[in-house]
């Protein structure tokens, strides 16, 4: 998660929203990747899916199976879904997201029938530092 953390902080100083990703297999750094919806003017560039796209194209192959993402903020419901369909074993992420997460929050993807593939969640990973970034990144821009 520290290394998410690291990905958020250079999404904040890039103008980003601060919300990090990274992807491990076996306790190895596969991916990573933090926001660049503005960089790249692109409204699914997400830090999940950045890194679910660097991922897939380092292993090569389009699921993640046995894979562990790390994230700082929790995924909307797009990339709840992404990472059900890349078939993540594991998500780990920091802050809740009551507004628009998707996972404990709103939809609850993993908790629809039609969703085929439920990764375990664990919520709260050094949940203070990724609500610290996010709110300080929001009080500079108001």
């Amino acid at each position: 998660m520290d290394l998410a953390l690291t990905e958020a902080r250079a999404a904040a100083d890039r103008g980003e929203v601060p919300v990090g990703a990274v992807i491990t297999r076996d306790g190895h750094v596969v991916a990573q990747a933090g926001n660049r919806t503005r960089e790249l003017n692109d409204p699914t560039a997400h830090a999940e899916m950045l890194a679910i796209r660097a991922a897939c194209a380092a292993l090569g192959q389009e699921r993640l199976t046995g894979c562990d993402l790390y994230v700082t903020l929790e995924p909307c419901p797009m990339c709840a879904a992404a990472i059900s369909n890349a078939r993540i074993a594991r998500l780990y992420y920091g802050a809740a997201d009551p507004k628009s997460g998707g996972v404990a929050q709103g939809p609850r993807i993993y908790s629809h029938p039609q969703c085929h593939h439920r990764p375990e969640v664990y919520d709260g990973i050094h949940a203070n530092a990724a609500e610290q970034l996010l709110r300080d990144f929001f009080t500079h821009r108001r």
